[in-house]
């Protein structure tokens, strides 16, 4: 502990020289800093929920050169580099099956950089990406010790908050549609749709009625403010989750009794018709629109008109392109080019012009090529594989909990993949996080004794 020890002497002295600088006010902060650090070095996991947390409430700090989210991510960063170093920690939890899709696609991202349309646009996106890529490593190295009930009551709760904010003040809201902190309905939606399971399972795993009305609130909260964003992704990749989970529990369907399904069917009579009575028009109005899938600029719904052209560039750049694509971020580029940027721009602006894919996938098969595009969704798929390899590991030792638990992250997990066919965010740090944590779990599960098999 001597060396670190040094770092905590040499952080004491920035402060002193603080106090002795033109700026004394700013020593209090550094003193706070430092004790921050130190917690974070005896309680690294603390980091990860903290971020978590945080995340929501980005849009706070979106000006600003420092956040809580970026001093937890670098202080975690130097952190975890000197555990290292001292063999505090072992280098074998850098281990995962995760790697071999994921050097393969930064290798091929790697070679689509070098050949860009755009160097200062890819180099861009390069930075983005890289805070995800980070938050991978950090997560592999300390995900073993996450508590994974505080992360969904973390993740849950502060969810739930920027819910509030957004449905009872126009200041969050994007024309009539929640945005909470975020610049994008859809964005806001995502988180959402992550968050939800989450609140499911505190419910289901609450001791007692009084917890259980508390984040039976929350949940409420989540539906609230995502009938607020109006987003009709949101709403079917949440549908889809739900059909998940409750194929998990159809092992409880004996225990129902006749009386659960009178309060159950009261229940429904009087949610169903406040929630239809409390959803927006606008909201019932962009459903009924998925009826006419028209493409074009002569779509008679405007959104799924842009969402068709974006299919209809990226075809056209994968073909001209399939191996190495255009280069990272360059698909706003290539979209301004077309008569379909014009035909959608509202204001001729370059910000309504230059559009992202609006689906990951295809934004990453159109600027990395096909190669790349098959390795990411391959490393997806392997995540959602490594929940449910855990699931049936912690099956198998007869650990319901641990079970519940991996049904429901593989729940949100999936909601995050789904997602990504409706928006572009290749680089969203709740998506790093769970795609190291499918790894960490699918191995700290495997590597249960059966002897500690619960009746």
């Amino acid at each position: 502990m001597i060396f670190p020890l040094s770092i905590v002497s040499l952080l004491g002295l920035v402060c002193l020289g603080l106090l002795a600088s033109p700026y004394p006010y700013l020593a209090p902060g550094a003193v706070l800093g430092l004790v921050g650090v130190a917690v974070l070095y005896r309680k690294p996991t603390w980091g990860i929920l903290g971020i978590a947390a945080m995340l929501p409430f980005e849009g706070l700090f979106k000006d600003s050169a420092i956040s809580g989210s970026k001093f937890l991510g670098i202080s975690l960063v130097l952190i975890l580099m000197l555990q290292l170093a001292i063999h505090q920690l072992p280098s074998e939890r850098l281990r995962s099956n995760i790697w071999r899709f994921l050097i393969a696609f930064m290798t091929l991202y790697l070679l689509s950089l070098l050949t860009t349309d755009e160097m200062s646009m890819s180099l861009g996106h390069l930075r983005e990406l890289s805070v995800g890529l980070v938050l991978f490593v950090i997560t592999l190295l300390i995900g073993r010790e996450l508590n994974l009930t505080v992360f969904a009551k973390l993740v849950t709760l502060s969810v739930s908050a920027t819910c509030v904010m957004a449905m009872f003040s126009a200041k969050y809201q994007d024309q009539g549609r929640a945005s909470g902190l975020l610049e994008d309905p859809n964005s806001f939606a995502l988180m959402i749709a992550f968050a939800i399971p989450m609140a499911l399972l505190l419910v289901v795993r609450s001791p007692n009625w009084l917890h259980r009305l508390v984040w039976g609130v929350c949940c409420l909260l989540l539906l609230g403010g995502m009938t607020k964003t109006e987003s009709r992704s949101g709403l079917v990749v949440l549908f889809l989750s739900l059909i998940i989970g409750a194929w998990h529990y159809r092992a409880q369907i004996p225990r129902i009794r006749p009386r659960h399904l009178g309060f159950a069917m009261l229940g429904a009579a009087i949610v169903i018709p406040l929630a239809l009575y409390a959803m927006p028009a606008g909201y019932v109005a962009r459903i009924q629109s998925l009826s006419i899938l028209s493409a074009g600029a002569k779509s008679q719904d405007a959104s799924l008109g842009r969402r068709a052209s974006y299919i209809v560039v990226g075809g056209q750049m994968i073909s001209e392109s399939p191996l190495l694509g255009t280069g990272p971020g360059t698909f706003p580029l290539h979209y301004a080019t077309t008569g379909y940027a014009q035909a959608f721009s509202s204001n001729r602006k370059a910000g309504d012009l230059y559009r992202r894919a609006h689906n990951t996938y295809l934004e990453i098969f159109s600027e990395l090529g096909i190669p790349a595009g098959l390795t990411f969704v391959g490393m997806l798929g392997l995540g959602l594989y490594n929940l449910t390899r855990a699931r049936k590991a912690w099956m198998l030792r007869r650990d319901w909990h641990q079970a519940d638990m991996m049904t429901h992250l593989g729940m949100s997990f999936l909601s995050l993949t789904l997602f990504l066919m409706f928006l572009s965010a290749p680089n969203h740090k709740y998506l790093w996080i769970m795609l190291a944590l499918t790894s960490v779990l699918r191995t700290k599960a495997e590597e249960a004794p059966l002897t500690e098999a619960r009746a």
